[in-house]
C-alpha cells in the first residue's frame, strides 16, 4: 500500500518513499516542558500519532523509529524554576511526567526514543561549530547566530523571499546581529540561577 502525503516543498501530495525501508525514521518537535499541557498541545501529538500508527501498518512495526524530543532548558523553564525555588532538572521532570499522563489519557502511543537537550548538549555544541566554521554561522556577543542570509533558500518552504519576511516578527532584533532576520542557536547565561556550559566557539 502507497502512502500519499502532502509535501510542503511541492504543494502536492506525492507518494513517500523513505530512504530506508526497514528503518523508517520520524523526527518530531515535542513540548518544552515548563507547564502543564492543554488542548492546543494535543493537537500535533494526537496528528503525529496517527502517523507513526500508519507507518507501522505499512512498514511492521519493528521497522520504524519514532523520535520526539524533550527541550528541558529554555528561558521560561529557567524563571519558572527560579519563582518556585526549585531545581530545573525537578520542574522538567514533574512536567514531562504529567505531560506523559496526558499523552496516555489520549490513548496515542509512546515514541521510540525521547531524547532531553539537557543530555545533548555536546552534539549541540558540534553543530554550533561546523556552522560557525562553514560560514552559516558567527559570534557575536558571546552568542551564536545563524546567519539566514548565508542560506540562499531559506523560505524555500514557506515560499516566500526573505524581502516579505518581517525582522523581528519570531526573532529578536538585537544590536549585535549582521541580518534582523538572523536568530540565536547558542546564548549565554545571564543570572546566577540560570544553568549554563561553555561557549561552543
Amino acid at each position: 500500500m502507497a502512502i500519499r502525503l502532502y509535501n510542503t516543498l511541492t504543494r502536492r501530495k506525492d507518494e513517500f518513499v523513505p530512504i530506508d525501508p526497514a528503518n523508517v525514521r520520524m523526527y518530531v518537535c515535542g513540548p518544552t516542558v515548563y507547564d502543564d499541557a492543554h488542548i492546543g498541545n494535543a493537537r500535533p501529538v494526537i496528528v503525529f500519532d496517527l502517523l507513526y500508527r500508519l507507518l507501522r501498518h505499512t512498514y511492521g512495526a519493528d521497522h520504524v523509529t519514532y523520535a520526539r524530543n524533550i527541550t528541558d532548558l529554555d528561558d521560561k523553564i529557567n524563571l519558572r524554576a527560579h519563582e518556585r525555588g526549585i531545581s530545573i532538572r525537578e520542574l522538567t521532570e514533574g512536567t514531562t511526567a504529567r505531560f506523559h499522563a496526558a499523552v496516555d489519557a489520549l490513548g496515542c502511543l509512546r515514541p521510540t526514543v525521547e531524547p532531553r537537550a539537557t543530555d545533548h548538549i555536546g552534539e549541540m555544541k558540534a553543530l554550533c561549530e561546523k556552522l560557525v566554521a562553514s560560514g552559516h554561522a558567527y559570534v557575536a556577543e558571546d552568542h551564536v547566530l545563524f546567519s539566514v542570509p548565508s542560506m540562499a533558500d531559506y523560505g524555500k518552504l514557506s515560499k516566500r523571499p526573505l524581502d516579505d519576511m518581517i525582522a523581528g516578527a519570531r526573532v529578536d532584533v538585537a544590536p549585535y546581529k549582521r541580518s534582523d532576520m538572523d536568530f540565536v542557536l547558542w546564548k549565554p547565561s545571564r543570572e546566577a540561577h540560570e544553568p549554563g556550559w561553555e561557549s561552543p566557539c
